[in-house]
């Protein structure tokens, strides 16, 4: 009988969590890949290329959905199962709140170590995979510029021509018109250029050449003429200098080492760097106390033919609360890498408070007691 039970409810719990993750994962990865659609079509990308971005962005929206799908199919469940007396059934047969949480337990657990595989191996992996194409997508973006005998539109309102590349990677003849200020349009032309790479993005260095600033307003044109000048790419052109590196790229193990190195390839701070890795701890852990919560509170409320949508709320509220805690920990640990514990302040107050709520389920007559003392 108890294995029995606890099979189905672990099992309600699986296929509920699966629905509620596979809906929230879909509404976050469209609102994602619309963003992204607009940025690789418009640079001329294809259509793999948007496939493969989307698929990498994948397992930190999986990871930031769970708990909160966890917790959606865990109150639906349970709910259900209350309005169907299943589960007054079962504690008529001596089964006691504490023993009745033993599959959502495992259910959590199962999240949690869900929630560590994606952190720790998973969105580290992607992320960097994802900085790395991004870069080559504007290296291919910087490649398009290097077009001999045509006029191009890298922007809007800019417009870009080279007559010849030398053999040595000098551009001859240049003509660069921005128009992207109504204001003031400027045009630039060059006896020759050379394309630097810069920390952000790159610049175009002309050599020998003229710019030409019309105002608008003052109905005005002034030309000045140059020997070098460098035109910042920036904006046009989304550079990234890969010597740099983000701490959620990196494995849990370097952040919590945080040597020199880790911290001089990411220009962040040891804290920020000890902060990331026990954000992916503490994040999991709360995988595992969002099931716990919503089951707890709709027990202590017990059967009702008008429901429970009160206890729903309060755990809704309740973690709100707990989340709340979590990111006010992970932000003080961003401060100070020796106060690391704060990081767990919320995963514990969240079983602390589940905790509770079972006690107030195995032991109605407190609440009750509680009641009566205030009356």
């Amino acid at each position: 009988m108890t294995g029995r039970f606890d099979r189905y409810l672990l099992s309600q719990l699986l296929m509920l969590f699966g629905f509620f993750a596979l809906v929230l994962v879909l509404v976050y990865w469209v609102n994602r890949a619309v963003v992204l659609f607009d940025q690789l079509i418009a640079n001329g990308q294809s259509a793999a290329v948007f496939l493969e971005f989307t698929a990498l962005t994948l397992p930190n929206v999986i990871r930031i959905v769970l708990p909160v799908a966890a917790f959606a199919g865990t109150i639906y469940a349970t709910n259900r199962l209350m309005s169907e007396s299943e589960l007054v059934v079962v504690q008529a047969t001596g089964f006691s709140p504490w023993r009745l949480a033993r599959p959502v337990l495992m259910f959590g657990v199962f999240i949690f170590l869900l929630s560590s595989i994606l952190a720790h191996l998973l969105v580290p992996i992607s992320s960097a995979r994802l900085a790395d194409r991004t870069a080559e997508i504007s290296e291919n973006m910087t490649a398009r510029l290097l077009s001999e005998g045509r006029f191009l539109h890298p922007a809007d309102g800019v417009t870009f021509y080279i007559r010849e590349i030398t053999p040595v990677g000098a551009l001859s003849n240049i003509f660069l018109s921005d128009a992207r200020d109504p204001a003031r349009r400027v045009t630039y032309t060059a006896r020759e250029a050379l394309l630097v790479r810069g920390e952000t993005a790159p610049s175009l260095v002309m050599i020998d050449g003229m710019a030409q600033a019309y105002d608008s307003d003052r109905k005005r044109l002034s030309v000045t003429r140059f020997e070098d000048f460098a035109f910042d790419l920036e904006g046009l052109i989304d550079g990234i200098a890969r010597d740099r590196r983000h701490p959620n790229e990196l494995p849990t193990t370097l952040l919590l080492a945080a040597s020199q190195a880790t911290q001089d390839i990411t220009r962040t701070s040891r804290a920020r760097l000890i902060a990331e890795a026990h954000e992916r701890f503490s994040n999991a852990f709360n995988g595992l106390v969002a099931p716990l919560i919503g089951f707890a509170a709709l027990l202590v409320g017990g059967f009702s033919r008008f429901g429970v949508w009160r206890q729903i709320l309060a755990a809704i509220g309740a973690l709100i609360v707990v989340q709340i805690l979590t990111q006010a920990g992970q932000g003080a640990v961003q401060s100070d890498a020796n106060a690391w514990p704060l990081a767990y302040v919320g995963p514990f107050f969240g079983l602390l408070l589940a905790g509770f709520l079972l006690l107030l389920a195995e032991r109605p007559t407190l609440l009750r007691w509680r009641r009566r003392t205030r009356t």
